[in-house]
């Protein structure tokens, strides 16, 4: 049974293509995630026992880790997405008909999409300027562009599922924050 459910947290609601899409979209996200909160976890702590029990730190584990945290925090941003964790503001949406909700959440799905596209349009121009630059950094001798690689994936990965978000609620008939998260208030949550 563990099996089955982990098998369905990857699996898309979306038809054909963009259902394969979404699924790869997910995969790449968790394993993201997960792989450079771990990697984190161990580095640090590595770097604590090296430094008090060898008497010597680590010389990259500042480095790397700020390279996992900027694949985590841009990874993290598709997640949320994905899982319809993003801030909102629904005050006014909350108020409107369905019908009315729904021409919005495409809207603001759509909208959100070209925004996070263009960001990753952006940031490859960055990166392409740092790269001409030939910078690397101190401890790990690498060319500083390669930390900031995460940056326009996960602008893309989160422009996608926006994008997806936008198609799941043009061909269904109920409203989704994301992909597999239809909107309204779990019975545990509170309205203030």
């Amino acid at each position: 049974m563990a099996l089955s459910s982990k098998a369905n947290e990857h699996a898309s609601s979306l038809p054909g293509l963009l259902g394969t899409v979404d699924s790869l979209i997910s995969r790449f996200e968790s394993f993201a995630l997960a792989a450079g909160v771990l990697l984190m976890a161990v580095n640090t702590v590595a770097n604590v026992v090296g430094r008090f029990v060898f008497q010597h730190s680590i010389f990259f584990t500042e480095e790397l880790n700020r390279i996992l945290i900027i694949l985590i925090t841009f990874a993290g941003v598709g997640y949320a997405a994905r899982h319809g964790r993003h801030i909102r503001m629904s005050a006014i949406y909350d108020t409107l008909p369905v019908a009315s909700r729904k021409l919005l959440m495409i809207l603001i799905a759509a909208v959100t999409s070209l925004a996070m596209f263009a960001l990753c349009y952006f940031s490859l121009r960055y990166i392409g300027k740092v790269a001409n630059s030939g910078r690397v950094l101190p401890a790990l001798q690498i060319p500083v562009w390669w930390i900031f690689v995460w940056v326009p994936v996960g602008f893309f990965v989160t422009g996608a599922q926006y994008l997806l978000t936008a198609v799941k609620n043009v061909i269904e008939k109920d409203v989704y924050l994301s992909t597999n998260v239809l909107e309204g208030y779990d019975e545990t949550e509170l309205e203030i």
